[in-house]
């Protein structure tokens, strides 16, 4: 079984990296196709849902929550959340990621049984990883995919998956 920094760290540091890919696909067709920026991170796929700069900002919540709760780590600073252009929402993501890179395996030493309460509840860390964390983090993501989609950006799962990368 792989260490919780391992299943965690470089997973995000992916994640965000196709977000950032998917954002600049996005922002590119906004401008060729002369639509405003905000007709894209305004954007919802259903009324009631939250649209597009909620889910980037809740993708890096997710690996702050990560951070501080499971790994024990206090020095990253939490984001105020007022990102509004595809600029403000790719320097937040650079900033998690930049972050991440810093993170090393030892600090996440005696995080897989560290116990703390979220969402009224008592988790350990590696409960915490795998049913929370990670899974909100990719449902975010996915629903800023979905978003862009639903607005015409021609993107795939290739761009998801892999930020574009070796695109088969």
């Amino acid at each position: 079984m792989p260490s919780l920094y391992t299943a965690s760290v470089p997973a995000f540091i992916r994640g965000l990296t196709s977000l950032s890919h998917i954002l600049t696909v996005g922002e590119t067709y906004a401008k060729e196709h002369k639509i405003s920026e905000s007709d894209f991170t305004e954007a919802r796929l259903a009324d009631d849902m939250l649209p597009l700069t909620f889910q980037v900002q809740n993708a890096t919540n997710a690996v702050r929550n990560t951070l501080t709760l499971v790994a024990g780590l206090t020095n990253i600073a939490a984001f105020e959340n007022t990102e509004k252009s595809f600029a403000d929402l790719q320097a937040r993501i650079e900033t998690t990621i930049k972050f991440l890179k810093s993170v090393e395996e030892k600090d996440f030493e005696g995080a897989a049984t560290r116990s703390f309460e979220r969402q009224g509840k008592t988790w350990q860390g590696a409960d915490f990883l795998s049913q929370n964390a990670i899974p909100n983090f990719y449902f975010h993501i996915s629903i800023a995919y979905a978003i862009l989609r639903s607005k015409g950006v021609q993107i795939g799962k290739q761009d998801y998956l892999n930020g574009g990368q070796n695109k088969a």
